[in-house]
């Protein structure tokens, strides 16, 4: 009985397992899960624990064992997608940034939303110019720590605080005058709201960026926001499209096309490299979901994507969910009591620093900043020289998504875009999701004095190499021998895709032809009386087959049959 019970024990404990949720505030939900679970079931999990009804802008986010990141398909079994071993760590993102999220219906929802776009500031990912950055920066003051108060707030005091992955001491003071005099009076939801105003105008809203590069091999973000489809290069977006220009996104290995048609007349293609197939894959998926979920009026008009024009290669995809006007005409009819929120501004922090957790650690020191500041405006004169393709022209998107402010200030302005002061580098785009701890301590040796390193301080940072002499007719040398190797390497990959696609051929061919056979085997061997099928039937090759190979084949599957039926009946 006891061996009995234990058996059943570890049978039901093989069934479940744990997993672990970091949500927007940083704290952490844990639940136990059948191993059969789907991602719908978790992600309704966490929505009715933090009393979320407009929960579709929202995702699960989860890293494979090759740093790659993924959403989480509610559709499917949890387990089948993680490729790792339970316990799994996994986290709550914004997923579908809304168009306008000042104009949310509940304040829960615009609270986490503000929760996300206050991380992405702090990484780096809505870059801004010094006078937006001051005024986010002193609405989130504003929502955390209230009213400027003398006695509580000395000298100096927006200093100790972390908004940016770095600042000066001149935009520090700007941040602490704004502070003081132009927000007094606000209350947390009102200095949310403007918060959310203030950063829904910004070009980087929305912006999740995915790093590639150019045909000519510069690096490049691209990202997919309410409004449509943004490449940042430098410290400037370089191409906009319209959701309802993009005609198709496509992937192959570690290429991915965009195709659009600008006018009847003007049709373009963007192409671009990540940095693995896996890359390409994710940001082929994420691009799906975006269009399907900002562009279509209904969920019924989702259709499944194929990655190929082949039914037979490439990968499908299909958009679960509902659509954007969906949602917001769902969150029109909410009527109920708005739920108690329980702000976190007090709960220490992993990855986003709050600025009530403490003092903030100084930043890139005094001596560095101008140093840095000319390596990243001569990294921006480069690639203002080689940029490889005439900018698109940026256009508004529709009424119905994008405000009349946003939609006057994209008109006034070309595809040419500068967004910041700085080139567009987001500390956090090469860290997984969420930031495991052994990842916590990576992040921490990439910082310089507190604040995470750009990418170009990282490259100030290696060692060895040579800039003059001798050196430099090396690093020559060695570039070109480099560019040789990976040309070479080029070739062979695209014989090998090449190979692939013929093989994939030839084996669907021979299937079909093998379907083929078993089906008209079939008719010529049924009762069914058609002429095509008495004339197969009368010729002397078909009369052999039948007597030789079928009847005798069709005589030993029913003795099978009987066997097991009787070994089935003695048991």
């Amino acid at each position: 009985m006891l061996s009995r019970f234990m058996s059943g024990s570890i049978r039901n404990l093989e069934r479940e397992y744990s997993c672990t949720v970091r949500l927007l505030d940083d704290t952490e939900y844990t639940c136990t899960i059948q191993r059969d679970a789907k991602g719908q079931y978790l992600f309704d999990l966490i929505c009715h624990h933090l009393n979320l009804l407009e929960k579709d802008y929202f995702g699960i986010r989860y890293v494979d064992p090759d740093k790659q990141r993924h959403w989480l398909e509610f559709t499917k079994s949890i387990a089948k997608q993680m490729k790792s071993q339970p316990p799994f760590t996994m986290c709550l993102r914004v997923k579908f940034y809304p168009p306008d999220p000042a104009s949310l219906k509940e304040e829960i929802t615009r609270y986490l939303v503000f929760l996300q776009i206050k991380r992405d500031l702090y990484h780096g990912r809505l870059l801004c110019k010094t006078s937006d950055a001051a005024m986010l920066a002193a609405h989130i003051l504003q929502a955390e720590i209230g009213d400027y108060d003398p006695g509580k707030h000395p000298e100096g005091y927006s200093s100790k605080f972390q908004f940016f992955p770095k600042h000066s001491e001149r935009l520090e003071r700007r941040i602490a005058d704004i502070h003081k005099t132009e927000l007094i009076g606000q209350t947390p939801e009102t200095s949310e709201r403007n918060f959310l105003q203030k950063a829904q105008m910004l070009e980087t809203y929305g912006v999740d960026p995915h790093p590639c590069k150019d045909v000519s091999g510069n690096p490049a973000f691209l990202a997919f926001t309410p409004f449509g489809f943004v490449v940042l290069q430098g410290n400037r977006r370089v191409h906009f499209l319209k959701w309802n220009e993009v005609t198709k996104l496509k992937f192959e290995g570690k290429t991915f096309h965009v195709y659009a048609n600008q006018r009847e007349d003007k049709k373009i293609i963007l192409t671009y490299f990540a940095p693995t197939p896996e890359a390409c894959k994710h940001l082929w998926k994420c691009g799906v979901e975006n269009q399907a979920f900002y562009k279509l009026e209904k969920s019924s008009q989702v259709r499944t994507v194929s990655s190929s024009n082949l039914f037979f290669k490439g990968s499908r995809f299909r958009f679960s969910g509902r659509v954007a006007k969906e949602v917001m005409e769902q969150s029109a009819k909410i009527k109920r009591e708005p739920p108690e929120i329980h702000r976190a501004g007090l709960v220490p922090s992993r990855s986003c620093p709050s600025i009530t957790h403490g003092p903030r650690l100084s930043s890139v020191p005094r001596t560095r900043r101008r140093a840095v500041h000319i390596s990243i405006m001569e990294g921006l004169e480069s690639l203002r020289d080689s940029a490889h393709s005439t900018p698109v022209r940026s256009v508004s998107h529709s009424e119905s998504f994008m405000p009349r402010s946003r939609s006057q200030a994209t008109d006034s302005t070309d595809g040419l875009a500068v967004i910041s002061d700085q080139a567009y580098s987001p500390s956090d785009s090469v860290l997984p999701t969420p930031v495991a701890e052994h990842s916590m301590e990576l992040a921490a040796s990439r910082q310089v004095n507190g604040a995470p390193c750009s990418i170009e301080e990282e490259k100030e940072s290696e060692a060895g190499t040579p800039t003059q002499g001798d050196g430099a007719d090396f690093g020559a040398d060695g570039k070109s021998a480099q560019d040789a190797a990976d040309s070479a390497l080029s070739e062979v990959e695209q014989v090998n895709k090449f190979v692939l696609s013929v093989l994939r051929l030839l084996l669907v061919t021979i299937g079909l032809l093998f379907v083929l056979l078993l089906l008209l085997i079939i008719l010529t061997e049924s009762d069914l009386d058609v002429a095509f099928l008495r004339d197969i039937r009368q010729t002397p090759e078909f009369e052999q087959f039948h007597y030789e190979y079928f009847c005798p084949l069709r005589r030993w599957f029913a003795c099978k049959l009987r066997w097991v039926g009787e070994l089935l009946i003695s048991k």
